[in-house]
């Protein structure tokens, strides 16, 4: 079996791409996936598969989910070891105190030509911002919600990405760190 973490980009937001947690746990164990949890209601997900390929995981898991719900959202598939990398590898760890104000925007593949001029030009003085292969990092000590640089950052970067907060990467490594500890003693 294989750990895997999904995160989904864009449900349960303002009222769009309605999935309740409990039927996104359904829509799982109906593609075989197994031990799912889900984290909190805008789309993390920890569970076990068989299926050793990713990119056909995501595939069946939007399938299912088109099929159930009408709609097809972006899906971000992760093993425990991409998440533990992406959490090693924070470039700001003075920020882990403060984890509402540390984002990491996780990325559908490395950028081929960020536009990393762009996102100094727009960023606020207090942003720092920093780009380690997949993965966005960004400390927005004022908050995410007004920042020009988490609101450009995606497009400046050229690729899909979609973004957790610090509390949430650690609150989902855990539960997936669990998952796969239960699954090598079974």
């Amino acid at each position: 079996m294989n750990t895997y973490i999904a995160l989904f980009r864009g449900i349960n937001v303002g009222g769009n791409s309605l999935l309740p947690m409990k039927e996104l746990v359904a829509d799982l164990q109906n593609i075989g996936c197994r031990s799912v949890q889900t984290y909190i209601q805008s789309g993390n997900a920890v569970f076990a598969s068989p299926e050793a390929d990713a990119s056909r995981l995501a595939d069946a898991i939007r399938s299912e989910i088109r099929r159930r719900h009408g709609f097809e959202p972006y899906i971000l598939l992760l093993s425990l070891a991409e998440l533990g990398q992406a959490m090693a590898q924070n470039p700001f760890p003075e920020a882990e105190a403060n984890p509402q104000v540390l984002h990491l925007g996780f990325l559908a593949v490395q950028p081929s030509n960020p536009d990393l001029p762009g996102l100094a030009r727009i960023k606020a003085d207090s942003e720092r911002f920093q780009l380690i292969g997949r993965v966005f990092y960004l400390f927005a000590p004022e908050g995410v919600g007004r920042s020009k640089l988490a609101a450009g950052a995606e497009k400046l970067l050229g690729v899909v990405m979609t973004d957790r907060n610090w509390r949430s990467v650690c609150a989902i490594a855990g539960l997936a760190g669990k998952l796969a500890a239960q699954e090598d003693f079974e």
